[in-house]
């Protein structure tokens, strides 16, 4: 029976090609492939094989020397590097058979293509959803391989990089990481491997940041991680779930509200624009966003420098006891386990008589009214205003009375009216602790949220969000 054997031999050393392709050589009388190739298969040819090499590019005339032979009677293998259907010849015979309608049978047996064995030998680089993209545009516009890089880069998938770079493509690779720095993290992990699986391996780990494309050339295979990918003992891990899932210790485990929460941090962290930021930003940022599921809270919030830092070893010291707030909305929010767990009291004068009668004697608001009294029972409280601006410029006025001396202060009021000002007041409080959420926007539940991420800072490293809920 007429046949062609389309083979993957593997990316190159002879451990890796596969028993099956090795008696596909031996049995037919007829191989054909890329000249280079032959080195890996010759000590496996049985004698008397015809061998038919050509040079680079020329795939169609291999495919049409295939068919020749195969026409002629002859049993014949044509041989690919990797897995013949990945970037291989298996795709151009299926064609060639039908534009011939040739009555030729057609098998193709796979091999370990060169993303695997790159995987292999850099960890465990795609334990979760991945792509392959190839960087050569002999056969696909740039336009269109553009797209596909940013879809890939924005769609947080593990990316393997085929032909990234040639004499005549310089560029293209420098371009690729250009977009998957708009996309990701600068710290995202990058691994590369030049001649896999042969003597001349050479293997790095690396980051976006770090990765000069210089350094590669059209003998190497590139995977670029996902968000959740990382580097350990000279190996590079993106992790599948079940172990973290099982290994990882949760708050309430079992509780689905936890673990909803959990995951949720983890979906705003592969979404956000700029994940690198050190943790006293970030860990307040998670919050910010999964409360208002808006991520202009990247540009909106401002901190002092390390100021959930400041503040949680402030409440690991004993130091900060209270926390007073504008409204009772805000003060609802603090997560009431946090509070007995840190032995910390909320205090509230929104509806104590004493605000009224003093906002009336003194034609104040009673936001201003309360913070009055707040200032006269708990001056060194952590003051969190998230509804009323007049509230934040009295706690400015009484600072610099030296009437209050607040632990921290949590900006977030929110509206049309100074609401503006009082937060650039508030920014000019030196020596104080302060998260501020710049602009119009504000809210009791942020303020509310933002109190939290200090409360349980000491949960950030490990992103489990869902303590005392």
């Amino acid at each position: 029976m007429k046949k062609i054997i389309v083979a993957g031999i593997g990316p190159g050393s002879p451990e890796d090609i596969t028993p099956a392709v090795l008696e596909a050589v031996r049995q037919c009388d007829v191989v054909v492939g890329y000249k280079y190739y032959f080195r890996f298969i010759e000590p496996y040819l049985s004698p008397g094989t015809q061998c038919v090499d050509t040079g680079m590019k020329k795939e169609r005339e291999r495919a049409e020397q295939a068919f020749a032979f195969a026409e002629e009677g002859h049993d014949v293998c044509v041989i690919s590097s990797g897995d013949a259907g990945i970037y291989g010849m298996a795709p151009l015979i299926y064609e060639m058979k039908r534009d011939r309608e040739a009555d030729i049978d057609i098998a193709v047996l796979p091999g370990i293509s060169a993303f695997q064995k790159t995987a292999s030998i850099l960890g465990a680089p795609i334990g979760h959803d991945l792509c392959l993209i190839s960087l050569s545009d002999l056969m696909t516009p740039w336009s269109l391989i553009e797209k596909r890089i940013r879809a890939a880069a924005m769609g947080d998938f593990v990316t393997c990089i085929y032909n990234p770079k040639s004499h005549g493509r310089y560029w293209q690779l420098h371009r690729l990481r250009e977009i998957f720095l708009e996309e990701r993290a600068a710290t995202n992990i990058v691994g590369y491997v030049r001649q896999a699986g042969r003597p001349e391996q050479e293997v790095t780990i690396t980051t976006l940041e770090a990765f000069d494309p210089e350094e590669v050339d059209m003998f190497t295979c590139i995977i670029i991680g996902n968000s959740q990918s990382y580097a350990w003992n000279d190996t590079f891990i993106t992790p599948r779930g079940y172990y973290r899932e099982q290994s990882t210790p949760t708050f309430r485990e079992g509780v689905v509200g936890v673990s909803i929460m959990n995951e949720s941090f983890r979906t705003i962290l592969s979404e956000m624009r700029h994940p690198e930021v050190p943790r006293w930003r970030l860990w307040p940022l998670l919050h910010a966003i999964h409360t208002t599921v808006d991520f202009s809270m990247e540009d909106c919030l401002w901190m002092d420098e390390r100021a959930t830092e400041v503040l949680f070893e402030k409440v690991q010291k004993g130091e900060l006891k209270h926390i007073v707030t504008d409204v009772t909305m805000a003060a609802s929010g603090i997560r009431k386990g946090a509070l007995a767990r840190l032995g910390i009291e909320v205090h509230c004068y929104i509806n104590d008589p004493r605000s009224k009668q003093m906002a009336e004697e003194k034609g104040v608001t009673r936001s201003q009214a309360c913070m009055h009294l707040a200032a006269e029972e708990y001056p060194d409280a952590l003051f969190v205003v998230g509804n009323a601006p007049t509230a934040l410029f009295e706690i400015c006025d009484l600072v610099h009375k030296g009437k209050l001396h607040p632990a921290g202060i949590i900006g977030a009021p929110v509206g049309f009216v100074h609401v503006c000002e009082s937060k650039h007041a508030a920014k000019t409080l030196h020596g104080i602790p302060k998260i501020i959420v710049e602009g119009r926007k504000g809210g009791s539940n942020l303020a509310a949220t933002l109190v939290n991420s200090i409360l349980t800072y000491d949960d950030a490293a490990q992103l489990q969000p869902g303590r005392d809920l």
